[in-house]
């Protein structure tokens, strides 16, 4: 009896192993599910859909729609000039500008008793508008058309806001949950990304760029689904007047910090590295669809090359949290600085045709070229949002954070006004790129010069607070509660959603 219950056991012991064998790959295919559904049970599902809403559809998919879309429809339908049209895409993003903003108003003014579903569903109405009269009107004027595509970004900036607000809030309550939110914040917005560029052009070739308009009021909708659907307490009694209080204490908890030598030299370099690095994305984007003097590509092609720059992005965030994210941040500045402005000099190949002559397609420099440009940008903005992070004083982290974004995107929107400027003053139109080489030139030289500023970062270890004693020690008077932190923004962001 003994022995045939021991035979028993064995016969068990060996069926629980196949099937251990057998089910390991099944086990691998569901754990992102057991995943997600371990965090919609310790948090709320709402929280997880609002979480791939935001990021992987608006922010991921939808923006990398609206990018291929915006520069078609402003080649094709409105036909600007693309000094203009590089003009015109800085306007677009002024909302984000603003995000400080955003981020008090969703904190410290609710709604009807609640604190984040009004700011989903006015986001959402505004992006639905917004994208049906960009694809229903036939012969919208430029004005409105720029308009429109402000209040879509709006729509998708306060959205941004809204949801890094919630994720912070749930980050507080659920600690052990925060490096999960994150990873999901990530995950949703690079696979959205990825997926979106990959097909984005596919349909602007069968539906054109006023049909990828209406569908972008899909993710819009879905935004505006977060803010009914949110599972949200209302605050009953709240009172109003407090909210002038509040902004008033947060405006002098920021000004005190930025008056600290290591944090207003941290941002003015932040500021001067990116304006200084003009952006003639406008005048490479009109040459790559000139069937002329330029390669004349499709526009399946242009939507592979920016998602293989997804791809790109997505290197230079595991090579730096693997290599480079214990290393001082002037180092790390350097050379990413350094490797920006170089890799400029792919564009000058392929633009003066030279890599023809070594028998090396078109396509293959330039996917090379969007690939090494987007992980040196990367890698450039990761230790820039590594140092944002160490620069916020506490109770405020939330909102400085988001002014430090804010600062980034100034920057951002005065190269890319500045390389209009360029593209005008050499004369690069729609069809006559005979400068588009100088512009390259210029622009590398112009990407290379915040190396001389590079002092202005703080040196020292990574790990370590850079802020002084005395904001460390900020009183009680200037610290929020730990549920009002008002944004939490992830450590990977895609440059262009901004």
């Amino acid at each position: 009896m003994v022995e045939d219950e021991k035979l028993e056991a064995s016969g068990d012991e060996v069926m629980e192993k196949d099937e251990s064998r057998g089910g390991g790959f099944v086990n691998f295919l569901c754990t992102p599910f057991y995943w997600f559904k371990m965090l919609a049970n310790e948090t709320h599902w709402s929280l997880v859909f609002g979480v791939l809403a935001v990021y992987g559809i608006s922010q991921g998919l939808g923006g990398a729609f609206s990018r291929v879309g915006t520069d078609y429809y402003m080649k094709d339908v409105q036909k600007v000039q693309p000094s203009e049209s590089q003009i015109y895409q800085g306007i677009i993003s002024i909302p984000w500008l603003v995000k400080p903003i955003w981020g008090l108003l969703t904190d410290v003014l609710p709604v009807l008793g609640y604190r984040r579903r009004p700011y989903f569903i006015f986001a959402g109405l505004v992006g639905v508008v917004s994208m049906l009269l960009l694809s229903l009107h036939e012969n919208l004027h430029l004005v409105f058309a720029l308009l429109s595509l402000t209040a879509g970004s709006a729509g998708v900036a306060i959205a941004d806001v809204t949801i890094d607000a919630c994720v912070a809030q749930n980050s507080n309550t659920h600690p052990s949950l925060a490096p999960d939110m994150q990873s999901l914040c990530t995950l949703s917005s690079s696979v959205g990304a990825l997926l979106g560029y990959s097909i984005s052009g596919i349909f602007i070739h069968f539906i054109g760029s006023k049909g990828v308009f209406g569908l972008l009021t899909i993710p819009a909708g879905l935004v505006l689904l977060v803010g009914i659907m949110l599972d949200e307490p209302i605050m009953l009694n709240f009172n109003y007047r407090q909210v002038n209080q509040k902004f008033v204490d947060a405006g002098k908890a920021m000004w005190t910090t930025l008056k600290f030598p290591d944090v207003w030299r941290s941002c003015l370099y932040m500021y001067l590295s990116f304006a200084l690095s003009v952006n003639i994305h406008e005048g490479m984007f009109y040459w790559y669809t000139d069937a002329t003097g330029g390669p004349s590509f499709s526009q399946e092609m242009v939507g592979f090359i920016f998602s293989v720059g997804s791809v790109g992005s997505l290197l230079a965030a595991i090579i730096y949290q693997n290599v480079l994210k214990d290393y001082p941040f002037r180092d790390v500045l350097f050379w990413s600085q350094l490797l920006l402005g170089l890799s400029g000099m792919l564009d000058l190949i392929v633009v003066l045709r030279l890599n023809l002559r070594i028998g090396i397609p078109d396509y293959v420099l330039i996917v090379i070229d969007e690939c090494v440009f987007r992980m040196v940008l990367n890698l450039k903005w990761m230790p820039l949002l590594v140092l944002s992070s160490k620069l916020c004083p506490p109770g405020i982290e939330g909102t400085f954070f988001a002014l430090l974004m804010s600062i980034d995107n100034l920057g951002l929107l005065s190269s890319s006004w500045g390389g209009g400027l360029l593209l005008h003053l050499l004369d690069v139109t729609r069809t006559k790129f005979d400068n588009l080489w100088l512009a390259i030139i210029l622009r590398s030289i112009l990407r290379v010069s915040p190396l001389c500023l590079i002092f202005l970062v703080a040196r020292g270890d990574p790990n370590a607070s850079l802020l002084p004693s005395e904001i460390l020690g900020t009183d009680d008077r200037n610290e929020a509660p730990e549920d009002e932190n008002i944004e939490l923004v992830s450590l990977v962001r895609s440059v262009d959603s901004k």
